[in-house]
């Protein structure tokens, strides 16, 4: 790639950040570090009815969480105002726009009277000098209305009877036909530009030179083309990511399937500041940034291997957006978790366990040391912190009851005098180590031809009230030789 690469992630701050816009900002980020490029955060709040207070600082701490930090910005649309307005005016010098002076009334009069007719009211060539517009009436009366101050919108002119022929590097060659484009509103006399004329001004002026957005934008890919063509400017080139789809295959992810399934469909954690609801964020879901990278990186991508686990420098350099799919992407939950649990097992052990100690409250005076201890034994059985007290519970509270059925099963006639010998050669071990307790009991068992579930599962069951749990010997060592014995003969108590 022989020019300078400069993407930009351009999200509205209207609310939480979908995980379908963190993507996004993902395969700018991948692609912009795979080309040494640079990776630009504009906030798109031209509308400023739909802004939301917090929003923008979600989006920064969404990025900064993943780790895909951006290089410039963030660049405020509603502080460059003052920029759009020339290039609006440019296009009505040219030809290529015009006022129109329609009430909001008169416009929904004609889409009523269309849809009655079983039609479609689209305003452009077929029907401008129907309208009110500085086509349809004269300069003078244009003049006029622009000096009294009368509400006004500048359109985009749309041509008539053109072929479009646009470029897309994940959907190849489109066509499109300019007689059904409608002429989009590009500027208000509010002063505020409409998105399409400030994404193509933006994008022009920060020298973008790949626009890497959702399939949502796709519909709008001609009139931008129109526009950079009006003001005789290379376009930049387009690729438009699928969509993520519902678990099921059908129809675009939403909020709503998340909350019907438990999980969640943001990054962060929100609190709605209008209404006080809470939304579920991966990261307090448990979920490590590296996971939701990964997982999201293959909706949509894929390498062309086998290979699935994957970090951010070698997402970085096998990323291409020719290996991006064109057809929408299913998301799977339970996939979500996969990744996570492989995750888990490369974290470090301290981590986890202050993690721990600051979930479990049971926790709190014993020594950091011994959590992680214990989490490097369980945490190959969990996908999340939270799923650590369930596996370890018995690490830190003896059992006080035994499962019903694991106990029917594992204490049977001469179990009792079996954990009796037990402890006696338990007492006979005095370097309290995994090997030895290995080898000092499993040679008494096989010596006294004792079949080695008659010993083990009563044994797993004293220690941990189940018949769960990692290897028993590791689990002997790390409570040590006193609480052992003492599960041990409380079992035999109750037998």
């Amino acid at each position: 790639m022989n020019k300078n690469v400069r993407v930009r992630f351009a999200p509205s701050p209207t609310g939480p950040l979908h995980i379908g816009g963190l993507r996004t900002a993902l395969f700018n980020y991948l692609f912009a570090k795979k080309h040494n490029g640079t990776f630009i955060l504009r906030i798109e709040d031209t509308d400023q009815s739909r802004f939301v207070e917090g929003a923008e600082q979600y989006i920064i701490d969404t990025l900064n969480w993943c780790n895909i930090p951006f290089n410039e910005g963030p660049y405020r649309q509603s502080e460059r105002k003052h920029i759009y307005k020339q290039y609006a005016e440019q296009l009505i010098d040219s030809g290529n726009a015009y006022y129109a002076f329609d009430t909001t009334e008169e416009l929904d009069f004609h889409r009523k009277d269309h849809e009655a007719k079983g039609k479609t009211f689209i305003y452009n060539w077929h029907n401008r000098l129907k309208l009110k517009n500085s086509i349809s009436i004269s300069e003078e009366e244009v003049k006029t209305k622009l000096n009294s101050g009368v509400d006004y919108v500048l359109r985009f002119k749309s041509p008539q009877d053109e072929t479009l022929r646009l470029k897309d590097i994940i959907r190849g060659d489109i066509t499109i036909d300019t007689n059904i484009l409608d002429d989009k509103v590009l500027f208000k006399s509010d002063g505020m530009p409409t998105y399409h004329l400030a994404n193509i001004v933006d994008d022009h002026l920060m020298e973008i030179s790949h626009v890497i957005r959702g399939e949502e934008w796709l519909p709008s890919l001609a009139l931008h083309q129109l526009l950079y063509n009006a003001f005789g400017w290379k376009a930049p080139e387009f690729a438009h990511l699928p969509l993520i789809m519902k678990p099921t295959g059908k129809g675009k992810l939403s909020k709503r399937d998340g909350d019907k399934l438990g999980f969640p469909v943001f990054p962060l954690e929100w609190k709605d500041p209008k209404t006080g609801e809470v939304s579920k964020g991966y990261k307090q879901e448990g979920y490590f940034p590296e996971a939701v990278l990964n997982f999201l990186a293959f909706l949509g991508w894929n390498p062309g291997t086998e290979q699935e686990i994957f970090s951010l420098e070698e997402l970085i350099a096998d990323f291409d957006l020719k290996r991006v799919h064109n057809a929408g992407a299913r998301f799977d939950p339970n996939k979500t978790k996969w990744y996570n649990h492989h995750y888990m097992q490369k974290q470090n052990n301290d981590d986890l366990a202050k993690q721990f100690k600051a979930q479990q409250f049971q926790l709190s005076t014993i020594d950091l040391d011994y959590v992680s201890m214990v989490v490097g034994l369980i945490k190959e059985r969990a996908a999340f912190v939270n799923e650590f007290w369930d596996l370890s519970h018995f690490f830190f509270v003896a059992p006080n009851s035994y499962d019903e059925k694991a106990s029917k099963k594992a204490f049977k006639d001469g179990t009792k005098e079996l954990m009796l010998e037990l402890v006696s050669v338990i007492n006979s071990i005095k370097d309290f180590k995994v090997e030895t307790l290995q080898t000092k009991i499993k040679g008494w068992i096989t010596s006294s031809e004792i079949g080695f579930g008659k010993v083990m599962m009563p044994l797993r069951l004293a220690l941990v009230g189940s018949l769960k749990g990692p290897d028993v010997f590791n689990i002997m060592f790390v409570i040590g030789k006193i609480e052992t014995i003492k599960r041990i003969e409380r079992a035999i108590a109750s037998i």
